[in-house]
């Protein structure tokens, strides 16, 4: 194409296409070392002010999904290099009531002891045990719903639920940790000879001092395998579990 001809792609629009707005909202799953949680911020703004939602933010015109879920986790618990991943985008027309708005559901997995408590609490962010979550505004129930089941999978296939524990944990604390995942129990043993033939876990040769867990060796990641194996499967739970 000559210079004379070429198209000042900047100012150029769909002309007759409507204008949709593009939204992330965090499913952001915490391990207070007993139950699994849900973070949620409890609305000071319209729409459904007052009810409770999904931490969530418009993405901003020069930034991509990526950027903006790490962006909008960061304001409501000022963590970096969480691990996230995206789910899916829910486009009912009427999902919203002010526009039309299309949203991608990202989850993260987060530990809790890490958190910016206030900071959270500056932005009506508050922890609700799984069993105890309150109604949601939208559809971000269903966003929940399926990103738990989503976590379930996966974290009985891979070494996921590393990311909710402290640097240094015991075997009892991550059994824990899938118990509650799963809502049921697992057998001690079986678990116990499945996460140390993973290779997984390097022992410090410390123990721990106090809590349900007494005396029991601590183990931390061996964050180098961790990243390698990540995408191996590992079955951490029994066949037909989950």
């Amino acid at each position: 194409m000559e210079v004379s001809e070429s198209v000042n792609l900047e100012k150029t629009t769909y002309n007759g296409e409507a204008k949709l707005f593009v939204a992330i909202d965090c499913i952001i799953f915490g391990f207070d070392g007993e139950n699994l949680k849900l973070l949620l911020i409890k609305r000071n703004f319209e729409p459904e002010k007052g009810k409770w939602s999904l931490m969530g933010g418009f993405v901003r015109e020069h930034e991509n999904l990526e950027d903006g879920s790490h962006r909008i986790l960061n304001e409501l618990t000022g963590l970096e290099n969480v691990y996230m991943e995206q789910m899916q985008t829910y486009g009912g027309v009427e999902r919203d009531p002010l526009a039309r708005t299309l949203s991608i559901s990202y989850f993260a997995l987060i530990n809790i002891h890490d958190h910016d408590k206030e900071l959270a609490l500056s932005k009506n962010g508050f922890w609700f045990n799984l069993d105890n979550v309150p109604d949601l505004i939208f559809d971000h129930s269903e966003m929940v719903d399926k990103a738990l089941a989503h976590l379930r999978y996966k974290a009985a296939l891979h070494p996921l639920g590393f990311e909710l524990l402290p640097d240094k944990f015991t075997i009892p604390q991550l059994q824990k940790l899938y118990e509650a995942i799963y809502d049921k129990q697992l057998d001690r043993r079986n678990f116990s000879r499945k996460i140390l033939s993973t290779q997984l876990l390097i022992d410090t040769g410390e123990k721990n001092e106090g809590g349900s867990t007494k005396k029991a060796i601590l183990y931390k990641l061996d964050k180098e395998k961790y990243n390698n194996q990540f995408n191996d499967f590992h079955y951490f739970t029994p066949k037909g579990f989950v």
